[in-house]
């Protein structure tokens, strides 16, 4: 017998780009939740924009650059000029769109909520069941270690989890 408890992980906001800025000292951007979009002729530019986060300088993460319109969907498009708040905390978590604009995001500022059942750990070993099953449920990678969730949730140290 097995008896499983879904988590379910929620960023609370977009992690930071560690990013010098050039017209102040700070090195860090955060993600303004809206797009550029700049088309030529037949081919368009798309940029995620990010603020500095101490003088409001901005940067422009390239999400495309220079594809044809036609190879966007009508769909995606819309949200892209709509400022989809969704569709930018993808791009925003995308580590695929940092790599290729060689940027670094500051994974240590995304603040999160678990959204759990109370568990204790008395309850968890006292249970019947031959297989306690957890299944985490999370939207976007932002380096969180699988053993720092589960000591979060059942209230462990490193060593008690060990």
């Amino acid at each position: 017998m097995s008896i499983q408890h879904i988590w379910e992980v929620k960023a609370k906001n977009t992690p930071l780009l560690k990013k010098k800025c050039s017209h102040c000292n700070t090195d860090r951007f955060q993600c303004s939740d809206k797009f550029r979009l700049n088309a030529q002729k037949k081919n368009i530019d798309i940029w995620l924009i990010y603020r500095c986060v101490k003088c409001s300088n901005t940067y422009n993460m390239t999400v495309f650059s220079r594809i044809r319109t036609e190879s966007i969907s009508k769909e995606l498009f819309s949200q892209f000029s709509e400022n989809n708040t969704q569709i930018a905390w993808k791009y925003a978590f995308s580590k695929e769109i940092m790599r290729k604009n060689n940027v670094e995001a500051d994974w240590e500022n995304v603040a999160y909520e678990i959204l759990s059942p109370k568990l204790l750990v008395e309850d968890l070993i006292n249970m019947n069941e031959e297989m306690v099953l957890f299944q985490i449920h999370c939207s976007f990678d932002f380096n969180m270690s699988v053993s720092a969730l589960i000591r979060k949730c059942l209230g462990l140290s490193s060593s008690k989890l060990n």
